[in-house]
């Protein structure tokens, strides 16, 4: 009888842990599952700005990427009329709506008309949200970069952008991702924004990405071949107009990646250094601009800007990666894309 009293006892209690343990397990997943929705809900949720937040999804080598398109409201096209498109490549951490909220790109994309698309990397591809631009020897970044072309072609096809006039803009990983973008298909854009990246065919791994981020790996210049330096599909002369806006108290990716990206673009187009100016705006932070010229005509912009970290200049406040301090970058990479697409129209 005693044997048979403690077994029960011990029955008892395992029946009482087990349903603890499957109230706790449900509980648990209950509020997982909440998380992840609200998640979701938040990255679904349109941003700041008066006009259309609209979805899409993308297939290419890669796999899928998803999208944002954002149209201004109250757009009254001309008949045959098709608009700029300014493609927003997000950093590490972030997600478009994140870059949205923090650029403020569509409050100026609704006074200036233009339309504005967020690429979106999928967690799956990388964990923290990172593009691949690194990946170079796997193939992975190239397989990548062929995936956000096609999500770029999908939105030219889908909305009224003109296929003429894109041009691109990344932040971090977003920066670089864009400079491999505007490398392997130099004809697709008219100007390419890199802010707080690693300087092109700076790295082609995991391992040579963090050297080069410390600013330990210096790409080499090209000579008579775009592609021998940066992997690129173009030769001389055909790369996109490049702006380079860089703090100099970054500690993630070191500011020499700047001075190396505006020396490698420039090497690439032809172009000559003038002399470096100095220029601040009532009490922003200050910045050292250098124009790389050929013919008269300003290739390279280099924007070193004193103090600013590893965040978006001029951005809003409050969010991550964005110093609402700095000198407004949102502004001035719509002007050199606008200079940009207005010189081409001339050409």
């Amino acid at each position: 009888m005693a044997r048979s009293s403690t077994a029960s006892v011990f029955a008892r209690a395992y029946e009482r842990n087990l349903r603890a343990l499957t109230k706790a397990t449900l509980s648990n997943s209950k509020r997982i599952a909440g998380q992840v929705q609200r998640a979701a809900a938040k990255r679904l949720k349109p941003p700041p700005g008066k006009g259309d937040w609209l979805s899409g999804m993308a297939m290419g080598p890669g796999g899928a990427r998803g999208y944002h398109l954002f149209r201004p409201a109250g757009l009254q096209l001309k008949p045959g009329e098709r608009l700029p498109l300014m493609v927003m490549l997000h950093g590490c951490g972030q997600t478009g709506r994140d870059f949205a909220a923090s650029t403020r790109m569509n409050a100026l994309a609704v006074r200036q008309r233009f339309l504005v698309l967020y690429l979106e990397q999928d967690r799956l591809a990388h964990p923290q949200g990172c593009w691949n631009w690194y990946e170079r020897r796997s193939g992975k970044a190239d397989a990548e970069a062929a995936t956000l072309m096609a999500a770029i072609d999908q939105a030219c096809m889908l909305y009224p952008a003109d296929r003429d006039r894109v041009a691109l803009a990344g932040l971090s990983a977003g920066a670089s991702m864009a400079a491999l973008l505007a490398t392997r298909y130099p004809n697709r854009f008219r100007a390419v924004v890199m802010h707080s990246g690693v300087a092109p065919g700076a790295a082609k791994s995991p391992a040579t990405a963090l050297g080069a981020m410390r600013g330990q790996n210096v790409p080499p210049m090209p000579s008579t071949a775009v592609g021998k330096a940066m992997g690129a599909a173009a030769v001389f002369a055909t790369l996109p107009p490049m702006l380079v806006l860089h703090g100099d108290a970054d500690a993630v990716v070191a500011p020499s990646n700047a001075v190396n990206s505006a020396a490698v673009w420039a090497t690439a187009l032809g172009a000559k250094p003038g002399l470096s100016r100095n220029m601040q705006r009532g009490k922003r932070r200050s910045m050292r601009v250098t124009d790389f010229k050929r013919k008269g005509r300003t290739l390279v912009t280099l924007c070193e800007i004193a103090g600013l970290g590893h965040s978006w200049s001029g951005g809003a406040s409050k969010l991550l990666f964005s110093d609402p301090e700095g000198p407004d970058a949102t502004r001035m990479t719509w002007a050199f894309a606008a200079a940009q697409f207005k010189a081409a129209a001339k050409a």
